[in-house]
């Protein structure tokens, strides 16, 4: 029986998981008042829903059964994913958030294996917060550091504004109103504390250092500067406002 040979259907599924659930010493039953499966052993309840895909039809009947005991299992062919994979990683988080059970089923050529993967258990959200600490200062962080909102959520294949392109829009600002500049010199000007990782880094390709210490913004980032005209017209804003300022200490 082997995955390249015949198709899979949820019955091939059945036979298997009531062979391993005999034989933990479960009495195992198929389509029990709208469940695949059913395994008792005394006052233990367990039920295990069956699809050929990890997909939200068979999250929303496994949630369901959640009103009749904890122990409720999804049950799936071993699929295509890499288990390393981002998005079979996103998956069984989703699985384990619903304090759900995963099981796995690889058919072999003439054998079924069944893997539990990981049993139902109760998702403690608090600690996976405090796991995801320095997630949320980066969310935080990178609100307060943008100027606007620039962006229209949902967008895909577009161009996204971030804090760390708004300090290189910032920076590249700066050097094309003043000429050639130091890092202090742009941090005087309000660029902050990421200038000079942002000028040596050069992400965009839009600066050049012409001496030690000493940046300027080249045609490509003077051409790609054009392309944001509400930041341009901000920052350009900004650094007059810095001048007039600094001129004010000087007479004082």
């Amino acid at each position: 029986m082997s995955d390249k040979k015949f198709k899979k259907y949820e019955v091939d599924l059945y036979k298997p998981i009531k062979e391993y659930f005999t034989l933990q010493g479960y009495d195992v039953y198929g389509e029990v008042k709208e469940c695949d499966v059913a395994a008792v052993k005394e006052e233990e309840l367990i039920l295990i829903e069956l699809k050929l895909t990890l997909n939200i039809d068979l999250l929303v009947q496994a949630a369901k059964r959640q009103r009749l005991t904890n122990q409720v299992y999804v049950a799936i062919p071993k699929p295509k994913l890499s288990f390393r994979s981002k998005k079979w990683k996103d998956l069984c988080h989703l699985v384990r958030r619903m304090e759900l059970g995963l099981i796995i089923v690889s058919f072999l050529d003439d054998d079924a294996n069944v893997e539990i993967v990981f049993h139902p258990a109760s998702f403690d959200r608090k600690r996976s917060m405090q796991r995801s600490k320095i997630k949320r200062r980066a969310m935080f962080a990178e609100m307060e550091g943008r100027l606007a909102d620039f962006n229209t959520g949902g967008s895909r294949q577009t161009k996204i504004m971030t804090a760390y392109k708004e300090n290189c829009i910032h920076i590249a600002c700066c050097l094309l109103h003043s000429g050639p500049l130091s890092p202090k010199s742009l941090r005087k000007m309000g660029t902050g504390e990421r200038t000079l990782t942002i000028l040596n880094k050069n992400y965009y390709g839009w600066f050049e250092r012409i001496r030690r210490g000493i940046y300027m913004i080249n045609d490509k980032g003077k051409s790609e500067l054009q392309t944001y005209p509400e930041l341009f017209n901000h920052y350009h804003n900004a650094i007059n406002e810095f001048e007039f300022a600094s001129l004010d200490e000087e007479k004082t």
